[in-house]
């Protein structure tokens, strides 16, 4: 049934598409933006995986962005790396909990500035104060030389049975709230909408057995989504020996709780379940999708369908996001729209910056100010009628929070993706060959040391990775002094109980004692 319907889908949009070119109106925009999700399944051979119908249409209707990547591997400092336009280091959006000022002018400002009506829904997450206290904690308290288990072991968890499809609550009931406001608001407006749906899947759950102050590490889905999954093409994938891991990375599988042992059986059942909870994702994009054929709404609305980050789902004996592993900083983009490309598989290196100044070009407003990214128009138009800009050939992403015991950067250019951290030197940089080692188990930064200064010396005319970092780390001390200090005498109490209480009650005196070595020292 759901492939008839698709089918039907792409016969409309073939035979409507060109009403946006022949009248000349604004197009209306919606953007749905799920949470974790693999960009890598998006197209082959990934996609052969799961079954993501929504995704499969948007793909053959419009564009799919082969090397998409988030400017942030973590859910707050990506969005709003989305929402400004500019890298997170130009917002100083350093973690979860500091991230943009609620008064931030972002491309939705504009365009409801610029005579558009209006609507974000569901999951946000762009504005500083947010998420609980234990990941800002462990994000200001990450170069404390301890090693805390900050995570629940990931587990995969089955409910219901083969009539369970509803299994998100939250995200169904906003995308419920979604489609009535496309059938009673934007289908009976005279203005050209736009609309930003934020979804919660496929982001791990919470643990509950955990206690309150748990994160996000079981992945549960029902028989139901489970069937939309090709067990045969599950791939289990390979590890680095703990002692053979860099140091970064040893330090986030310890602090992801993955340094124990985990069957081949358990590391499939994770990553089958993940991947059934990516196919209810994609349902609820083709509800959305759905709303606007039946409204007659869709040939004149740019869809768009991404994501803040990706998921690891055990690859690099990880789970979760906060590295610069494919899994985790690849999304997808798939972008269709009226006057747009069908079928287009672009090979462009583009990153969710480049998301704001694509918006303001779609609605014909002129980009304002200095933003991080490149607007992806030309690349979407079928029209040829776009200046001359020449794009970079690279993007930067880089991470500051929890769970990474320094600051963290990515350069991916050509074939090469290059990973330095901190100041450049006393933590070792990282260099992989991306058409050689898929898999990214072989570090060749020694091998290459022409590239490894070739893309050290470009990366620091993008951003001053050192001065940053030494910024990000004044600001945890400084953060983590004031919060210490509101606490008072239940400062000890609290700390304590915090996600990784059961490592460091084990030795609170030890850990209390490195905390203010930390703080005070040099």
């Amino acid at each position: 049934v759901m492939t008839a319907l698709v089918l039907t889908l792409i016969f409309l949009f073939q035979n409507c598409g060109h009403f946006f070119c022949q009248t000349g109106s604004k197009p209306n925009i919606v953007m749905v933006m799920s949470d974790a999700f693999d960009g890598r399944l998006t197209f082959e051979p990934g996609c052969r995986v799961v079954q993501l119908p929504y995704v499969n249409y948007l793909r053959e209707l419009g564009s799919a962005f082969l090397h998409a990547y988030t400017n942030s591997p973590i859910c707050c400092p990506s969005r709003a790396a989305m929402w400004s336009g500019q890298f997170v280091h130009l917002t100083q959006s350093w973690n979860n909990y500091k991230c943009l000022d609620a008064n931030t002018t972002t491309w939705m400002d504009f365009l409801e500035a610029n005579g558009y009506l209006t609507k974000m829904m569901g999951k946000l997450d762009f504005v500083s104060g947010s998420h609980s206290v234990s990941n800002r904690v462990e994000a200001w308290t990450r170069d404390v030389p301890f090693l805390l288990r900050q995570e629940g072991r990931p587990v995969a968890q089955l409910i219901g049975n083969m009539s369970t499809v509803r299994i998100m609550k939250e995200d169904w009931k906003n995308t419920d709230k979604a489609t009535r406001w496309i059938h009673q608001t934007a289908a009976a407006s005279h203005q050209p909408f736009a609309l930003y749906l934020g979804l919660n899947l496929p982001h791990p759950y919470k643990t509950k057995s955990l206690g309150p102050t748990a994160g996000g590490s079981t992945f549960l889905t029902s028989p139901y989504w489970l069937t939309k999954v090709s067990s045969d093409l599950i791939s289990i994938p390979k590890w680095l020996p703990m002692s053979s891991m860099h140091p970064i990375d040893f330090y986030s599988t310890f602090t992801k709780n993955c340094s124990g042992v985990f069957t081949e059986d358990e590391v499939k059942s994770i990553r089958a379940f993940y991947y059934a909870m990516c196919a209810e994702a994609d349902a609820m994009l083709g509800q959305v999708i759905s709303s606007l054929r039946d409204t007659g709404l869709l040939n004149n609305t740019v869809v768009i369908f991404t994501s803040d980050h990706g998921e690891l789902a055990m690859e690099h004996r990880q789970f979760y996001k906060m590295s610069m592993f494919e899994g985790s900083s690849r999304v997808p983009l798939l972008i269709m729209g009226p006057g747009m490309k069908s079928g287009s598989l672009v090979k462009d290196l583009v990153s969710l910056v480049d998301l704001y100044p694509t918006m303001l070009d779609i609605a014909g407003i002129s980009v304002v100010g200095n933003l991080s990214g490149h607007s992806l128009h030309p690349l979407l138009s079928k029209s040829n009628h776009f200046p001359k800009i020449q794009r970079p050939d690279w993007v930067l992403s880089e991470y500051h929070g929890c769970n990474v015991n320094a600051s963290t950067y990515m350069l991916r250019s050509g074939r090469w993706k290059y990973i330095t951290y901190a100041d450049g030197q006393s933590v070792p940089p990282q260099l992989f060959d991306l058409t050689l080692d898929k898999e990214e188990l072989n570090d060749v930064v020694h091998k290459f040391p022409d590239v490894h200064v070739h893309l050290d010396k470009l990366l620091r005319t993008i951003v001053d990775y050192p001065v940053v970092s030494a910024a990000v780390h004044r600001y945890n001390k400084n953060a983590f002094s004031a919060w210490r200090d509101s606490l008072g005498k239940n400062y000890s109490q609290v700390i304590a109980n915090l996600r990784w209480h059961v490592d460091f009650q084990k030795d609170v005196l030890a850990n209390e004692r490195a905390i203010d070595r930390w703080l005070y020292g040099s």
